[in-house]
């Protein structure tokens, strides 16, 4: 009886724990339960000891821009809701100061063009007179205030302007841009996409000149997309889009004088086909700086620009046997001494220069990489930057002297913190999250590193997840019978049983300096991998060769070889787990999306003994499709390379094929063409091959909107537990 009364207890206890570990949905996850709340447009302000949070009132469906105070974190005061201004309609876009921040510039209406390109409706907002004015009647980009807060630069239709706050009158400061031909001051596809800038202009510091790029883009060849929507006859968008080796735009800086209104170009030197990646101007209101690289980008130089003569000087060179990082960390000091990041001692540090180019000082050194510059304190002559010294999979916040003395670790908690410094330097919001913790927000001070309080929480989707009893992600190095030391990490169900074989999920991504393996609070498919664990699957991921922040040597190792030891290490790595005694070696698949794609086809196919799945979305299926400024920085041209091109190439590869494969295409994917994927059908045809495939009607590459992303992981979940 006793007996019988313990075993119906266990019985009992066993349905409640299953019953309580609730299922997680595909329609939950997309449709955003388990967003994080975070600080949207936090800013720092530059005058005030302040910071400002784009804040949404759900109940009165407005918008407020909304001031705190970095010391105490009080609310000082709404600087704008838009229940006031009917003319703002939808919200608040975006936002920015003037210079003495007594204006504010609030994008409305937004209509995305590119991935970071968009045209918008603008409003200049008075803070002391409360005035919302709206600037023009049309939709423009990257309005941008002069220093002296009393005129806007911006772009519209491939040409620059230049209005005048005061009087309303606008000049037009260039008049030869035209669609598919010349661009004025704002970015083409491929620098948008790979430069990741958009506005190729900035003003002086003295609010005299305007120095931007001219791009001319008439020899670069055209492509064209088919955009179906409903219409009775497709539309066809055609745009200009260097593929690797083809021709690129034809670049020149230019000067123009508001004062004189004259147009001037610079002779930057002797080049030939190269990149203008960044400029600024210096704290020196007569001197422009511009990086200038050459198109293998393996040679870069740093060239201050006299603003009166045009004349330029090259103040400093960095060369790479592989290819030289774009930084966006150049900062100016007081006396246009500067401080740059570089990758030049192997792993990416800090280093500070006089104003005429020469090297005063490597700030910070050590087998780690700075992973973001923060600023500079000149009061203290102090640097704050984050770094990986916790471990690549880790982030912290230091603090160091320009001398490279006198180092703090600011950050206690092992995960992922980024922070957001008060003008002063004397605080900063601390943003922590870790695999098992989501994001906190907490105001810490910046000579400790000491928590005073806490911000923002997310502790109500913590509680929301409990019910969910959702695994936590093992963090380990994966070591190949090769001998690469690769970070991974695992995903087991919660009813793990070390006697049963379990089938496995891979996913990965893998292109050059990415990172999947890290300790921070992820993105919303980790709670889809969670979802496949409480169906009885194990997933994992590795971050193989070429993977960022081990060092610029195993980051550099795949160069002129995209997709061999990258694809070598995911099949070395699924055979080491294959081995595990709960893993079903039988059973294994891989998943990645766009570079991850490319690499989950090259898997199922070069590792067709290994892999029985492969699901691929918006994959490359040859580098010659893809564009020049990303595909050169690795391969160079197909011309000088094209056993690198052609042996790394899924579409080469398609004989190889044994086990089960879904393509996945959006057919309005500007960055990565579906003809990728069309021309991966066509030679699986003819090579007598079954797939399964779909396309998404006009999806750009991230394949999103509506109800899409949960019909697209419906359909990748399905296929997942149908063939593996």
């Amino acid at each position: 009886m006793i007996k019988s009364l313990r075993l119906t207890t266990l019985f009992l206890f066993v349905c409640l724990s299953v019953a309580a570990q609730q299922k997680i949905t595909v329609e939950e996850i997309y449709a955003g339960a388990f967003r994080a709340k975070g600080m949207d447009e936090l800013q720092s302000m530059k005058n005030t000891n302040q910071y400002t949070v784009l804040n949404t009132d759900r109940a009165s469906r407005s918008m407020q821009i909304d001031l705190y105070d970095f010391a105490t974190l009080k609310k000082v005061s709404t600087l704008i809701d838009t229940k006031n201004f009917p003319a703002l309609g939808d919200g608040i876009d975006s936002y920015a100061f003037s210079s003495d921040e007594k204006m504010l510039l609030i994008a409305n209406n937004s209509n995305q063009i590119f991935r970071h390109s968009f045209t918008a409706d603008y409003f200049l907002y008075d803070l002391a007179s409360k005035q919302l004015t709206k600037l023009f009647d049309y939709q423009i980009q990257e309005p941008t205030f002069s220093p002296d807060g009393k005129k806007i630069a911006f772009a519209k239709e491939n040409n620059l302007y230049i209005c005048d706050l005061a009087s309303k009158n606008t000049t037009q400061i260039t008049t030869d841009g035209k669609k598919n031909a010349v661009i004025n001051g704002i970015t083409d596809w491929v620098y948008e996409e790979e430069f990741a800038f958009v506005r190729a202009f900035d003003w002086s510091a003295d609010s005299k000149k305007i120095g931007y790029i001219r791009f001319d883009e008439s020899e670069v060849p055209e492509f064209s997309m088919s955009i179906f929507h409903k219409d009775l006859y497709p539309k066809i968008e055609t745009f200009k889009y260097p593929k690797a080796g083809e021709k690129n735009s034809v670049v020149s800086l230019r000067l123009y004088d508001v004062v004189s209104k004259s147009n001037k170009e610079v002779k930057l030197g002797n080049y030939t086909d190269f990149y203008i990646p960044r400029i600024k101007w210096t704290n020196d209101a007569n001197v422009l700086s511009v990086q200038v690289l050459n198109r293998h980008q393996d040679n870069l130089d740093l060239i201050f620009v006299d603003g009166n003569s045009a004349s330029a000087k090259v103040v400093m060179n960095e060369k790479d046997k592989a290819y030289v990082d774009i930084t966006d960390n150049l900062t100016f000091l007081k006396d246009n001494s500067f401080i740059w990041t570089s990758e030049k001692d192997g792993f990416n540090h800090i280093y500070v220069f006089d104003k005429s180019g020469k090297l005063k000082n490597q700030v910070t050194k050590g087998n780690w990489e700075v992973t973001n510059y923060y600023g500079f304190d000149e009061k203290t002559n102090t640097v704050f930057y984050q770094s990986t010294e916790n471990g690549s999979i880790n982030r912290d916040i230091f603090s160091i002297s320009l001398s490279g003395k006198n180092k703090k670790r600011l950050t206690t908690k092992t995960g992922t913190s980024a922070a957001t410094f008060s003008p002063n330097f004397d605080f900063y919001i601390n943003s922590f999250s870790s695999a098992t913790q989501p994001t906190l927000y907490t105001l810490n001070n910046a000579k400790d590193g000491k928590e005073i309080q806490s911000v923002v929480n997310n502790d109500a989707l913590a509680a929301k997840l409990k019910a969910y009893d959702l695994p936590s992600k093992e963090f380990f190095v994966l070591k190949t019978d090769k001998g690469n030391e690769l970070n991974a990490w695992i995903l087991k169900p919660k009813n793990f049983d070390p006697n049963k074989k379990y089938p496995v999920f891979m996913y990965q991504y893998s292109g050059p300096g990415s990172q999947q393996v890290n300790n921070d609070w992820n993105s919303t498919d980790d709670y889809w991998f969670s979802m496949l664990t409480q169906q009885g699957y194990i997933v994992a991921c590795v971050d193989g060769r070429g993977t960022g922040f081990k060092g610029a040597d195993f980051k550099r190792v795949t160069q002129k070889e995209l997709g061999k030891y990258e694809v070598e290490d995911q099949i070395d790595a699924a055979k080491v787990i294959g081995n595990y005694p709960y893993v079903d070696k039988s059973r294994i698949g891989i998943f990645g999306w766009s570079y991850g794609g490319f690499m989950s086809s090259n898997c199922i196919l070069k590792g067709n003994g290994v892999f029985k799945m492969a699901i691929a979305v918006a994959p490359v299926t040859n580098w010659r499709f893809y564009d020049s400024v990303y595909t050169e920085r690795y391969m160079q041209t197909p011309e000088e390379n094209p056993t690198g091109y052609d042996e790394n190439s899924p579409i080469n590869h398609v004989d190889k094929l044994k086990g089960k494969f879904l393509l996945i295409h959006g057919s309005g994917d500007d960055n990565v063409h579906v003809q990728n994927s069309m021309q991966m059908m066509e030679a699986l045809i003819q090579a007598n091959k079954q797939f399964d495939s779909q396309i998404y009607p006009d999806n750009n590459h991230g394949i999103y909107g509506g109800k899409t992303r949960i019909q697209l992981y419906n359909k990748m979940t399905n296929f997942i537990k149908d063939n593996l």
